[in-house]
């Protein structure tokens, strides 16, 4: 995928699911992954056109491992003319007995609140059309529901929105655009990345859609298409 394709999934989700009012200023979760850069080139130069005028900062949490290192984020983010934060935690340590869930809520604390001193009225994150699914998996097997999180959340708790734009780009769109411009992507450090039940759930997507190819479409198209109003565009 290349940035011109970028551009037109993302501001498709965008004007779908009406993400952006003028005036935003919009926090950017950057984890260095596949994901959060291409978001963060997407978001950056749909910014000089886009018809409601907004604004970007990049925000990274270091969870506190060692070795994290977010010198080419940085080099992007002054190649995008971002401005770039980074906000030091001792994250890490305080999840060794509870794993991802502790992670996830404590991570996302830090993120909403360095936006809020910054002045964002919104804060984008950088789930793919695969997190979605996975997550609607998750929901299925774990909880006995049909959900999943949605394109647009008001948290009423932070007085900010949440938008996901990259929700239309696939796993492996996401994955051709970074290796297509030789993006360098930061390896996550988490001991618990590739033992959780997502990494479980994802290989049983793998495992299906194998067997009856393009079952990741028909499940997204299930999400759209279902019970999930917020996931409706005839409710947009």
């Amino acid at each position: 995928m290349d940035l011109q394709q970028l551009y037109s999934k993302v501001r498709q989700a965008l004007d779908r699911y009406n993400m952006v009012n003028e005036g935003d200023k919009i926090a950017i979760g950057i984890s260095g992954g596949k994901d959060s850069l291409g978001l963060l080139y997407a978001m950056a130069g749909l910014s000089k056109f886009y018809p409601k005028k907004y604004r970007i900062v990049a925000i990274t949490v270091d969870l506190g491992y060692e070795g994290f290192n977010t010198t080419r984020v940085e080099q992007i983010c002054r190649e995008l003319d971002v401005e770039y934060y980074v906000v030091n935690t001792n994250i890490n340590e305080m999840i060794a007995k509870e794993g991802c869930s502790l992670c996830a809520r404590l991570r996302k604390g830090a993120l909403h609140d360095k936006a809020r001193e910054l002045g964002c009225n919104k804060i984008a994150y950088a789930h793919n059309m695969d997190d979605v699914i996975e997550t609607m998996m998750l929901s299925l097997i774990y909880e006995g529901r049909f959900s999943t999180f949605y394109p647009v959340t008001y948290y009423e708790n932070i007085g900010m929105e949440l938008i996901r734009p990259y929700v239309l780009v696939t796993n492996a769109q996401a994955k051709g655009f970074v290796k297509k411009y030789n993006l360098s992507v930061i390896n996550n450090p988490c001991p618990f990345e590739k033992i959780s039940e997502r990494d479980y759930v994802r290989k049983l997507i793998e495992d299906i859609n194998s067997h009856t190819p393009g079952v990741r479409k028909r499940l997204m198209t299930a999400i759209c298409d279902g019970t999930l109003k917020e996931w409706s565009v005839d409710n947009q």
